[in-house]
């Protein structure tokens, strides 16, 4: 059965549900028995005394969440004020009267954006009247539509509408003390990261996930890209993956049907609940408006509201936030009150609401009266819900918190009566490089360890464990191969190049004699093309802190600033390290560390001028892509100019970490909040254009399949072809032994002996000849597997190390140190010479050889634990 959930179906529609389909969906919400998708869609239809009672259930339920966060009886607001940054859009919604065209704009004497000026006389206003939120809306991508506004653009100094939001936030924090929240439309990872630092919370609509509203021809989205419900679930869990309060909700009586809307509202459960980043849910009600192709439609009535509201409470639960927006109501709000809402949106003393200018804000007073009348008190929030002020990291940028804590009362999260809203300036925190916690790890995880396996918020960090697994079971199923092995293994010793995706997978899956054929195969051609030498590098790992809140579900490595194991270096610390590095023959220093949220973006250029002013002829091989990411949204500077601008302080070359595997479906699962493939893609190639160059590296063995590491090894050759720019491939074998990911049951326990053979004989194989340099990972595989790993077409051993945290974290039981002799053994062992080698696989001087054989199996002098 489909029903229409356009207006004025009601309950004497004869397609509604049966008196006993009701009666068995009421029964379920009452008696708090999970509603499935058909149940929900059947309550959505109540009318009459049905309504009545599916109500009452959905208010004891929201009751039930208010008892519980600390707050009954209180039903909060945003006092707030609306600045319309722009009204063009790419888009072409048929309901909106929002947007506009360049010609109205300016025969009404507007620019194509707000100037900086206007904005913040809004803000001002708005402060002085006690508002705390500005709501910044705007159109989706409005350059990629209007030259004007690419004009506009270009012409105040922005790279796209997007700066120009930060920009503006970051001046309304610093001149007035409102706090932004971002309404820009459609969101890239990337955009997130430029804005999360200038706004404590953001939103977008998901509307609706019905796809024909958006595919066919008449349908209210069609022909707006930026409505393509895959795309704007895809922001939501950006947003989740970023760590940023999210504002989203429901758009009804817009041609929906019944099992639409409950198909859209348990798209949304499933990402708040993915992510627990969704901060309340708006329910809005259709209203048609003149001058819109929609002007015709009815509007939604008051009852499909009502109904709506309560199935959304009874679906997302009793810690949900829900809103619907008074001015779209007739003063009818004891109902929506009674229905389950417990927040009534923002209401400004000031501005209208320019989505719905016909629709007056009511006033506070009214409100409050509306609210006490329904025995609830009215309290006023800020933009940011209280759940987020009280979380604290990672979901409130350490620049904002300053902002946020001049408004919030720090018991309840809600607004503070008395605050003066005042502008702060907007900075990075003070003394960013303090050495804090445990400094002497990099030699202590040796001897004593880690101090537990997992942390203490090990179910709650990293999202919805259940969900995970979920997600992960497809890509734990085995796949049936029937390719001929025999014919691949033909075609790789005649040309590796010309292996089809069919025949390389048929090797990956390669066993028995035919592994052993695989990597003969492999090994004759690593011959061929770089020799027998074994490759090593003299280096040191720098990891400067393994404070970060990204959320990597593989990762042993990362702490909160509180967590026993949590540590961060000194400047000086830094450069004592690569120093001592120096002293005993290294070539290079290799740093990264986790995305600590007190580390400015120019962190990691004092950070490579500290080590180059120490030891000028020191190579800096450092900081990952994420990092990279990292570095440039907080700067607000582009992914090239902050390349750039690294280069200019030091950077001489890149790790190519965080590439995990180089496919989203699997990143997801491994990662919460970590860049997506294209952004990684897009760091690497910026880099190798600026000539920097990178490694590339790929970690295998978790919830991935051999199809995920032919599709990464593709991705990397095609780069290579286009740039040129990697100088090694590194393979990482999954530890999986204090994996969180693997601690909760999702991954699996690393790779076989297997999986490391047929991943490094493929490496060399699907990597010629563009990557010839292929690396093995003693760390990960110990003495034996790397030797191995020599014999199955790797021709390098990666480096001396002399400090290793990130792996030894995770449970790595191979050490952190292998001295020049150790390496040569390893080497010995495979039957092959060895020869050291600098970063880009140069010669190394004979000063630094000698000096790394007079300090042979020496380590550098351990740096004193902190006082």
């Amino acid at each position: 059965m489909t029903t229409s959930a356009t207006s004025g179906t009601g309950p004497a529609d004869p397609s509604g549900p049966t008196e006993n389909s009701m009666r068995r969906a009421l029964k379920r919400a009452r008696d708090g028995v999970a509603l499935d998708a058909s149940e929900a869609a059947v309550l959505l239809q109540a009318r009459g005394e049905h309504l009545d009672a599916l109500t009452a259930s959905a208010a004891r339920v929201r009751d039930a969440g208010l008892e519980a966060a600390g707050r009954p009886g209180v039903i909060t607001y945003s006092k707030s004020v609306f600045v319309p940054l722009t009204r063009l859009c790419r888009d072409k919604c048929h309901y909106c009267t929002f947007v506009t065209v360049p010609g109205k704009l300016r025969r009404a004497g507007h620019g194509m954006f707000m100037s900086p000026d206007e904005v913040l006389d809004i803000a001002r206003k708005g402060a002085a009247l006690g508002c705390k939120e500005a709501l910044i809306t705007l159109g989706d991508k409005p350059e990629d539509r209007w030259p004007e506004a690419r004009e506009w653009l270009d012409a105040h100094g922005y790279d796209d509408t997007i700066a120009y939001v930060r920009a503006i936030s970051i001046r309304i924090l610093e001149e007035t003390g409102l706090l932004p929240h971002l309404n820009p439309g459609v969101m890239t990872w990337t955009d997130f990261q430029r804005l999360k630092p200038v706004a404590p919370s953001m939103g977008m609509m998901l509307e609706t996930t019905a796809t024909r509203l958006w595919s066919e021809p008449g349908g209210p989205h069609h022909g707006s890209p930026d409505k393509e419900p895959a795309v704007r679930m895809r922001v939501l869990e950006d947003a989740g993956r970023s760590s940023v309060p999210f504002t989203s909700g429901i758009l009804i009586g817009i041609g929906e049907t019944y099992e639409e809307r409950a198909e859209s509202l348990f798209a949304l459960r499933k990402v708040s609940r993915a992510y627990h980043g969704i901060q309340e849910l708006i329910i809005q009600n259709f209203r048609a408006k003149p001058d819109t192709a929609m002007r015709g439609m009815p509007d939604a009535e008051l009852d499909e509201l009502v109904a709506t509201v309560a199935v959304a409470r009874h679906i997302m639960g009793p810690s949900a936030c829900l809103q619907a927006p008074p001015n779209l109501v007739d003063a009818e709000y004891e109902r929506l009150i009674g229905a389950g809402i417990d927040d009534w949106g923002g209401v400004s003393p000031l501005t209208i609401d320019h989505v719905n200018p016909e629709r007056p804000w009511p006033q506070i007073d009214e409100l409050a009266a509306k609210s006490r009348t329904a025995g609830f008190e009215l309290r006023e929030r800020l933009c940011v819900y209280p759940e987020f002020v009280r979380r604290g990291e990672p979901w409130l940028d350490p620049r904002l918190r300053p902002h946020v804590a001049a408004l919030a009362d720090p018991e309840t999260g809600l607004a503070r009566e008395d605050a003066v809203v005042e502008g702060h300036a907007w900075q990075e925190p003070d003394e960013a490089f303090t050495a804090t916690g445990r400094t002497d790890l990099h030699a202590t995880i040796d001897t004593e360890g880690r101090t537990s396996d997992r942390r203490d918020d090990f179910d709650e960090v990293y999202g919805d464990w259940g969900a995970l697994r979920e997600a992960a079971a497809p890509g734990m199923a085995p796949e049936r191969i029937d390719t001929d092995v025999r014919a691949a293994l033909a075609t790789a010793a005649d040309d590796p190049a010309k292996l089809t995706d069919d025949e390389a997978l048929a090797l990956l899956h390669a066993d028995g004699p035919a592994l052993d054929a695989l990597c003969k195969v492999a090994d004759d051609v690593r011959r061929s093309v770089v020799g027998d030498d074994v490759t090593y590098i003299v280096t040191r790992n720098i990891n400067f802190t393994n404070v970060c809140y990204t959320g990597c579900r593989f990762c042993a490595f990362a702490q909160r600033r509180t967590d026993a194991d949590a540590y961060t270096l000194s400047l000086d610390q830094v450069a004592d390290r690569a120093q001592q590095a120096w002293e005993v023959g290294a070539v290079e220093v290799c740093m990264q560390g986790g995305i600590h949220p007190d580390l400015p973006g120019t962190a990691y250029f004092d950070i490579a001028r500290a080590v180059k002013e120490r030891v000028p002829g020191m190579h800096v091989h450092a900081f990952s892509p994420m990092e990279v990411v990292n570095g440039a949204t907080r700067t607000g500077m582009s992914i090239r100019e902050w390349l750039t601008a690294a280069k200019e302080a030091g950077l001489d070359s890149i790790p190519g970490t965080a590439a995990e595997i180089l496919d989203d479906e699997v990143r997801w699962i491994l990662t919460k909040g970590k860049l997506p493939t294209a952004t990684w893609i897009e760091v690497v190639e910026t880099a190798h254009e600026l000539g920097i160059r990178s490694s590339s590296t790929m970690m295998y063995g978790h919830v991935d399949q051999p199809r995920h590491w032919l599709g990464h090894l593709r991705t990397l050759a095609g780069i290579q072809q286009r740039t040129g720019g990697f100088t090694e491939f590194v393979t990482l074998p999954f530890i999986h032994t204090n994996a969180p990911v693997y601690l909760a049951g999702i991954a699996r326990p690393g790779p076989t002996p297997r999986d490391n053979r047929a991943v490094t004989a493929m490496a060399r194989l699907l990597l010629h000849p563009h990557i010839p340099n292929i690396q093995t990972s003693w760390v990960k595989l110990g003495t034996e597997g790397a030797a191995e790993m020599l014999r199955s077409g790797a021709n390098d051993l990666g480096g001396t190390l002399m400090e290793e945290t990130i792996s030894r974290m995770a449970g790595s039981s191979y050490g952190s140190y292998k001295s020049v002799k150790d390496l040569i053994a390893v080497a010995d062992a495979a039957g092959r010479p060895a020869k050291p080698r600098t970063t880009l696989y140069g010669p190394v001087p004979e000063e630094r050889q000698r000096a790394a054989r007079d300090s042979d199996g020496h380590l550098p002098e351990l740096l004193p634990v902190l006082d």
